[in-house]
């Protein structure tokens, strides 16, 4: 029992140095894909304000948030892995408008690496 709460004691230990590091590296504006967006982000989501007016009717975009934290393992719950994801997203917007994306979900909880705006439908 004193051996396996040890180990626990020292993974929770690596993972918030290791998410303490990615968010000194972390924060800060992002480059978007878009040139008419502006990407912003911080500890752990970002955002994107568009104004695209000459885009073709419709287009829509989608704000993608890289990540660096815990997060579960794909169709295969309830394993976890410590590394890179992407975060989820708040749906598609308009060229002329704004979107979200967070690190933060219901099973995972990481710092923001990086995001940029990418077309959803064009």
């Amino acid at each position: 029992m004193r051996n396996s709460m040890a180990a626990t004691a020292r993974v929770t230990v690596a993972a918030a140095s290791l998410l303490g590091f990615a968010a000194v590296v972390g924060s800060g504006t992002a480059q978007a894909a878009p040139q008419d967006c502006v990407v912003t982000r911080d500890l752990v989501s970002a955002t994107a304000t568009c104004h695209d007016d000459d885009a073709p009717a419709g287009r829509e975009y989608t704000v993608v948030v890289e990540c660096f934290g815990l997060a579960g393992v794909p169709n295969a719950f309830p394993l976890m892995a410590i590394g890179p994801y992407r975060g989820s997203w708040g749906g598609s917007f308009s060229p002329s408008g704004q979107g979200s994306a967070s690190c933060l979900g219901p099973t995972s909880i990481g710092t923001a690496t990086n995001a940029y705006v990418a077309i959803y439908r064009n």
